[in-house]
């Protein structure tokens, strides 16, 4: 249910993340290799990127597939980037929300997808909902489980949680409420990306020259991309990636959980 893909590092023309590669983005669209649930993923796409000295992303978001906006494909072309967060759409239910509940979402410097689905949805996360504010309720921006999820995570930031810590306590909230769920999740601050497995495929890649990959799939046959293993947590930099393992609920997470991976650069 959905493909996603976020990147730090170097500036770069939005296409070259996205397009060009021979199974990026745009192709996992109607053709991903590494997809468990769905092959199709034509309910919407959306891109976020970071402009120089502007801490708050620009989002560009369609109902539609990626493949028949002739536009993105222009703007792919000359927008560059040293961070995005992109996102094609498959999706859990149909609905009205149009490009509305197409990822990333976002509030103030944050980007955040969810590639998965919310089990028994949406009976089984109400007593979960109710404890956010209704005024949060009130503003999602879409009536569907990512954006409900992408509330949850909010909350927590807003809070002062950490990205990582977010993400991990919100998994473990939604997986307990809705056991059978996918809850791969990706977050971006246009410095730092977070992201975790749960329940599909997670991938990434520390580029020679720079900057760090994380995707649902590898964008091209490079050795260097590394799979993420079910149940980890990853935080990267432009030049890190660290691996922490996840625990179900109701796990005892060891003492020596939170143990650095990280990738030098060549």
């Amino acid at each position: 249910m959905c493909r996603h893909l976020a990147y730090v590092g170097p500036d770069e023309p939005l296409g070259a993340l996205l397009v060009a590669p021979p199974h990026g983005l745009y192709r996992q669209s109607w053709a991903p290799r590494h997809q468990r649930y769905g092959t199709v993923n034509a309910d919407g796409f959306g891109v976020g990127w970071y402009a120089q000295e502007d801490p708050v992303p620009a989002r560009y978001r369609r109902a539609g597939p990626i493949w028949a906006d002739q536009s993105f494909a222009d703007l792919a072309r000359v927008v560059r980037t040293g961070a995005l967060l992109a996102a094609v759409r498959d999706a859990t239910l149909s609905g009205a929300d149009a490009e509305a509940a197409a990822a990333p979402f976002a509030a103030g410097a944050w980007l955040f997808s969810h590639n998965g689905a919310v089990a028994g949805w949406p009976a089984s996360l109400a007593p979960v909902a109710a404890t956010l504010p209704a005024g949060e309720l009130l503003s999602l921006e879409a009536r569907s489980d990512s954006a409900l999820v992408w509330a949850l995570v909010l909350a927590r930031l807003r809070a002062g949680d950490d990205e990582g810590r977010a993400l991990t306590e919100t998994v473990v909230e939604v997986a307990a409420a809705a056991p059978g769920s996918r809850l791969n999740l990706l977050l971006t601050d246009g410095s730092t990306v977070a992201a975790t497995t749960w329940g599909d495929t997670l991938w990434y890649l520390s580029r020679p020259g720079g900057g760090t990959v994380v995707a649902s799939e590898p964008y091209d046959d490079d050795p260097a991309w590394r799979e993420v293993p079910d149940r980890t947590l990853l935080t990267a930099s432009r030049t890190d990636v660290r691996l922490t393992p996840l625990k179900d609920p109701g796990e005892t997470a060891p003492a020596d959980a939170f143990v650095s991976s990280k990738e030098p650069r060549t």
